[in-house]
């Protein structure tokens, strides 16, 4: 027999989840609270070493003794190492002295932790004569929304903010980029590479691709194709071998025998395929599962990465060096955005309501995919709470069911992730979509979740009128 308490939607259930929810919220409050008290006591410390060498008028090196001192006392109490007492410290001096709005904001609960920190990592990039501007800005925007959807918004009002443009810092940022390698721990090591952003993401993408690519191609397709087999753990990848042409009919068979065999057990996860899919592409020039042998794109080589970027009208024709948005990451560079918008074909137009900010059309509007596209612009990402899933990556999902009557329209259409709207289709978490493109989640225990359309990264505001014309007087 079920326990009651344990039956979704029965009463017993949802006055136990009510308890527990009350009860996180409680802890959360009290965290804050302590964590807080923490950054103050911290920052204190910071000021008491100042202030033990400001009377004694010494040299630089004597006051980092004086720090390093009451960090390695205070390090006891902690049982953390002094340095990295010494660490937080200045953390804790840069958030309570640099940016008092926030963490009061932060004590009133009008924000969390994770708000805060993302302030302050975005905001010291800025002159610190403008980080109290910074913040009051920062503050109310991200009182409307969760820690990881607004970081990015934040990094774009820095950029904007900076007296510096933001084209001149990337190219400075960019003469920077690099490939290392990190050693780690029973015979692997990370290969990191600092490249543009947009890169970055193209890459992964590509990566992405081809290993779907991979796991869905039947294995009779993949069988019959020649290679040496490179097993790691569970992964198993074939890499090209340059004399096979030369090898005999028999040990072609031979080959295909043992390709055979290698994919049939092939059990890989996304993330291995997408790891053993680059150091093909680095080792070799083409995925080592690709039935291409020569410099023409086979069905894996011939994939391309797809970027959404969200590029403003100014920036485009050069009028302005603002930073553009890569859509669920971060900003790009204008030069690059405009490089981009130049070569593709899919790019169009986008207009918005001047006073929502709401996207109302496009260029091209066709049904399903200028709809689509339509909605891509205006939800941005996944649009279940806190969720920051690019929309590319997501579902159109009818906000009210098509099977149940629900219309194929804008105003009933919005973007989730798979995750989400499996949720929205087997839990008690129901939604709702009022005008604005504004979804209304409604939780099991009744909580309401309003899911206000992003901010779109381009907004146009009514030009000022022009002044009256200047009238002759009338003759006599």
């Amino acid at each position: 027999m079920t326990d009651a308490a344990e039956t979704p939607g029965g009463e017993d259930y949802l006055a136990t989840l009510a308890g527990v929810v009350a009860d996180v919220d409680s802890a959360a409050r009290r965290i804050a609270a302590a964590q807080i008290e923490e950054l103050r006591a911290l920052a204190a410390a910071g000021r008491l070493a100042e202030a033990q060498i400001a009377q004694r008028n010494a040299r630089v090196q004597v006051h980092d003794m004086a720090l390093r001192s009451i960090a390695a006392e205070v390090g006891g109490v902690m049982r953390v190492t002094d340095r990295t007492v010494q660490r937080r410290i200045g953390e804790a001096r840069t958030l309570i002295e640099g940016f008092p709005a926030t963490v009061e904001a932060w004590e009133q609960g009008r924000i969390v932790r994770g708000h805060a920190i993302a302030i302050v990592e975005t905001g010291t990039s800025l002159p610190a004569e403008m980080w109290a501007e910074f913040e009051q800005v920062a503050i109310t925007r991200c009182e409307r929304d969760t820690p990881n959807r607004v970081r990015g918004e934040l990094e774009i009002l820095a950029h904007r903010m900076h007296p510096r443009s933001f084209a001149e810092r990337h190219e400075e940022a960019a003469a920077g980029r690099c490939v290392r390698i990190v050693p780690g721990r029973d015979g692997m090591s990370d290969v990191v590479a600092t490249v543009p952003t947009v890169i970055a993401e193209g890459i992964h993408d590509r990566l992405t691709q081809q290993a779907r690519a991979i796991i869905d191609t039947p294995d009779e397709r993949i069988a019959g194709r020649g290679g040496v087999g490179v097993a790691f753990g569970e992964a198993v990848t074939t890499h090209s071998d340059s004399d096979s042409d030369s090898d005999s009919d028999s040990d072609s068979d031979s080959d295909s025998e043992d390709a055979g065999a290698i994919v049939a057990t092939d059990n890989r996860s996304t993330d291995q395929v997408r790891a053993d899919v680059f150091a093909d592409l680095l080792l070799a020039g083409t995925p080592a599962l690709d039935d291409t042998r020569d410099t023409t794109a086979g069905p894996l080589g011939a994939i391309r990465a797809r970027v959404q970027i969200l590029v403003p009208a100014a920036t485009l024709t050069g009028e302005d060096n603002g930073p553009c948005d890569l859509a669920g990451r971060s900003a790009i560079d204008p030069a690059t955005a405009r490089t981009l918008a130049g070569a593709t074909h899919i790019w169009e137009r986008l207009f918005h309501d001047p006073t929502t900010g709401v996207t109302v059309s496009t260029d091209s509007y066709r049904v399903p995919s200028g709809m689509r596209r339509f909605l891509q612009a205006r939800d941005q990402h996944c649009r279940f709470p806190g969720c920051r899933i690019a929309a590319i990556r997501c579902e159109v999902d009818h906000t009210h069911d098509h099977a149940l009557g629900g219309r194929t329209e804008l105003t009933n259409l919005a973007h989730l992730c798979q995750r989400h709207h499996s949720m929205k289709q087997f839990t008690a978490w129901r939604v709702r979509q009022l005008k604005g493109g504004v979804l209304e989640w409604t939780s099991p225990l009744g909580r309401i979740y309003r899911e206000d359309a992003p901010t779109p990264a381009v907004a146009f505001t009514p030009a000022a009128p022009p002044p009256p014309a200047a009238t002759e007087p009338a003759p006599f």
